[in-house]
């Protein structure tokens, strides 16, 4: 039997003046921004709507923008129940709100959290990432391996498209490494500390603590969390699973490739941006694909 995947993007997808039609159209959309607002202390809806990019890109903006954006768009457009769900790193706590597991003001609230906790561990442990075009993800990971420093496959986003993570010295002379075994480009990322590597498990400990003094429910279907590739029913395990994201990889195409083995025809991406429906292409090339913003 076919099922309908609905999935969430992460951060980057954020652009000025988001969210601001579901604001002007929806009445529900008009109660959970103002909602949000409430709950962040400021008026993030203002940001979202008339803000720069530069203002955008705040750290304690981003994340719960994009969240916004996403678990609105999905509460005012979304008719049926999903069969399963699953987001790109930040995306996941729009997934568990989907699935019912998170009530919408707790998941802001662990959003809000979790984005200042990595601010605090870009200060402490700098970092960066870079994308590697072309060349194998086993490659890659031995390559890494094989380096001092801290560097680590971190976003396995689709065939040929991988992002590490690490210190500064270690990305560097990954690049070179990766470029010297055959990778097409390897590009720095302009973003500010090693994100999915062990780099953020301070930002983790703070996370940590504020998921387990958040109340979880039964979900109604299965997610497909970042750092596992099944499907996971079972509040504690979603937890665990919620908790280790922040150190652990986010793998994608192995979450995609893991619902369509489970019957997944059909991918609808919730939120800002197209860019989960393009790496859904390039790993489900028989699934249909669409998006609702």
């Amino acid at each position: 039997m076919s099922k309908h995947a609905f999935v969430f993007p992460g951060q980057g997808a954020q652009f000025p003046g988001m969210g601001q039609s579901l604001y002007e159209n929806y009445p529900q959309a008009k109660e959970l921004f103002e909602q949000a607002n409430e709950v962040l202390g400021f008026r993030i809806s203002d940001v979202m709507f008339y803000g720069t990019e530069a203002e955008l890109k705040q750290t304690n903006v981003t994340q719960p923008a994009v969240f916004l954006h996403s678990v609105i768009a999905y509460k005012c457009l979304v008719k049926e129940k999903p069969d399963m769900v699953a987001g790109h790193s930040l995306g996941e706590f729009s997934a568990l709100v989907a699935n019912e597991c998170l009530e919408f003001a707790d998941a802001l609230k662990l959003v809000s959290a979790r984005a200042n906790a990595m601010q605090h561990a870009c200060e402490t442990d700098p970092g960066t990432m870079a994308a590697i075009i072309g060349l194998e993800d086993e490659v890659i990971e031995r390559i890494c391996s094989e380096i001092d420093e801290e560097v680590v496959p971190a976003n396995y986003n689709c065939p040929g498209q991988l992002v590490i993570s690490g210190s500064l010295e270690g990305i560097n002379i990954a690049c070179e490494k990766l470029k010297a075994a055959g990778a097409k480009r390897a590009l720095p990322l302009p973003v500010g500390g090693a994100f999915h590597s062990p780099l953020m498990i301070h930002a983790e400990e703070e996370l940590i603590a504020a998921i387990e003094n958040t109340v979880f429910h039964k979900p109604i279907c299965p997610v497909y969390q970042n750092v596992v590739v099944w499907p996971v029913s079972r509040v504690a395990d979603i937890k665990v699973n919620l908790m280790h994201q922040l150190t652990g990889a986010v793998k994608w195409s192995q979450n995609v490739r893991a619902m369509v083995a489970n019957d997944a025809t059909h991918f609808t991406e919730v939120g800002p941006g197209k860019v989960l429906q393009g790496l859904i292409a390039k790993i489900a090339k028989d699934a249909t694909i669409d998006g609702l913003s």
